[in-house]
């Protein structure tokens, strides 16, 4: 599914889309700095029913949320330096856990990274952002 925004107003049909299309409870969030991964997640978090107070987990690599559907795990590796250190802070219990994994750059471990995800590509563009699920 591909999608094009100009505004951040069109983010809650977009998060709707994404879930109702999540076959998998890993979701691979791909794209520069600044792109809008975060705030991606942000509304589907709110979409999934969530009150808590959401925010990037940029320094504490994982936050977790209680939803409608289930605890969420937001992880951002941008800081990580090895999959050691992932392995290190169980990753992989979080992972198996069945509850939603939503990583934002996932390449720092992609050799941790469940055999069945979900693709989340973000690209900014003239203005707009191109939203890739698959």
């Amino acid at each position: 599914m591909n999608f094009q925004i100009q505004d951040i107003i069109q983010l809650p049909n977009i998060a709707q889309q994404i879930l109702s299309n999540s076959h998998h409870k890993i979701i691979l969030f791909e794209g520069e700095m600044g792109a809008g991964k975060t705030t991606l997640i942000k509304e589907i978090i709110r979409q999934m029913g969530s009150q808590d107070e959401t925010s990037s987990p940029t320094f504490s690599i994982v936050n977790e949320y209680e939803t409608q559907k289930g605890k969420v795990f937001h992880f951002d590796f941008y800081r990580i330096k090895s999959e050691e250190e992932a392995l290190d802070f169980g990753v992989e219990e979080y992972f198996d856990s069945g509850n939603f994994c939503f990583i934002e750059w996932p390449e720092k471990v992609k050799n941790l990274i469940p055999e069945e995800f979900h693709t989340v590509k973000i690209i900014s563009e003239n203005g707009k952002r191109i939203i890739t699920f698959v």
